[in-house]
């Protein structure tokens, strides 16, 4: 059984783990061009966009399941909140340091969810309703698969855990 110490800690171990390897991507052009295969899709810079805006939004979800009986709340639109931040053109620095300083509001913010809440029954947009703690561990794994694909690396993570 997932305890909220523990999913605390599973996000505080990926963004310390990944931290210096964003820091480490250097500011130039390469950030703001499309990163696939091809030359489609969202940029280094984008990619890290949308997880500002997942921690974000999952940031209220998370309070507002741990304060409720339930959380029901929308999706959202991901390709429109990136274009409508215009994260190709931040720099990639920038970048950074806000994907850490929101995931790391978030450490404390599980850390804190009394264990007997995270059995909350939580339904994003038309998705089939889940346990916080599913919420939760959903959100570290999408955030994981991201960065697989911003780094390049062969094996992308999986999301949700099957």
């Amino acid at each position: 059984m997932a305890t909220s110490k523990g999913l605390a800690a599973f996000l505080e171990r990926t963004v310390a783990a990944e931290l210096p390897l964003l820091r480490a991507i250097p500011d130039g052009p390469e950030t703001s061009r499309p990163n696939r295969r091809g030359g489609v899709g969202w940029s280094r810079r984008e990619e890290l966009g949308h997880l500002i805006d997942s921690a974000v939004n999952n940031h209220n979800r998370f309070v507002r399941a741990a304060l409720q009986p339930s959380y029901e709340g929308p999706d959202y639109e991901q390709n429109g909140w990136v274009a409508a931040h215009g994260y190709a053109g931040i720099a990639w620095p920038t970048l950074v340091d806000a994907w850490h300083s929101h995931n790391g509001m978030l450490v404390p913010v599980v850390a804190a969810i009394p264990d007997g809440k995270l059995d909350t029954p939580c339904r994003v947009g038309a998705d089939a309703p889940i346990s916080l703690a599913e919420l939760i561990d959903s959100y570290v794994l999408h955030m994981q698969h991201h960065l697989d694909q911003i780094h390049r690396r062969e094996k992308v993570t999986g999301y949700p855990r099957g």
